[in-house]
C-alpha cells in the first residue's frame, strides 16, 4: 500500500506512483512517500538533498522527496521537474529494494522509467 504525505507546498505531478511501487515490490509492501520541505530534509540528513529512502522493515519503507530542490536542479540533468522527480522516485524505490549504484541499477531505472 502506498500512502502519500504532502508537507511541501509545491505542486506535485500526477504519476503512476502506486503501480510502479507494485512493480518493484509486489502487493505486500507498505510505502510512505513524503513530499518534504527543505527544512525537514535538513533535519533528517543535515544538508540539502533531493531524495532519501529508509527501510523500516522487510515490507515497509519511506521515501522523502524535496520538490523545491528537485525543480531547481532538473535543468542540470536536462530534464523538466516532472521527469526529474519521477527519476528520483524510481531511484529511491530501487535503493529500498536493495540496489546499489551501478550498471544493474541504471538498467532497472531505465526499465521502470518507461512506465510513464
Amino acid at each position: 500500500m502506498l500512502s502519500i504525505v504532502k508537507i511541501s507546498k509545491a505542486k506535485i505531478p500526477r504519476l503512476p506512483y502506486p503501480a510502479t511501487m507494485k512493480k518493484v515490490f509486489g502487493k505486500k509492501y507498505n510505502l510512505e512517500l513524503v513530499f518534504a520541505t527543505p527544512s525537514m530534509m535538513k533535519k533528517i540528513y543535515k544538508k540539502n538533498t533531493n531524495v532519501l529512502s529508509f527501510n523500516l522493515s522487510e515490507n515497509q519503507g519511506q521515501i522523502f522527496l524535496e520538490p523545491n530542490l528537485i525543480k531547481k536542479e532538473a535543468p542540470l540533468y536536462s530534464r523538466g521537474f516532472r521527469d526529474h522527480l519521477w527519476a528520483l522516485y524510481i531511484h529511491g524505490l530501487l535503493h529500498l529494494r536493495g540496489f546499489v549504484h551501478g550498471r544493474r541499477m541504471e538498467i532497472m531505472e531505465r526499465k521502470l522509467w518507461r512506465a510513464i
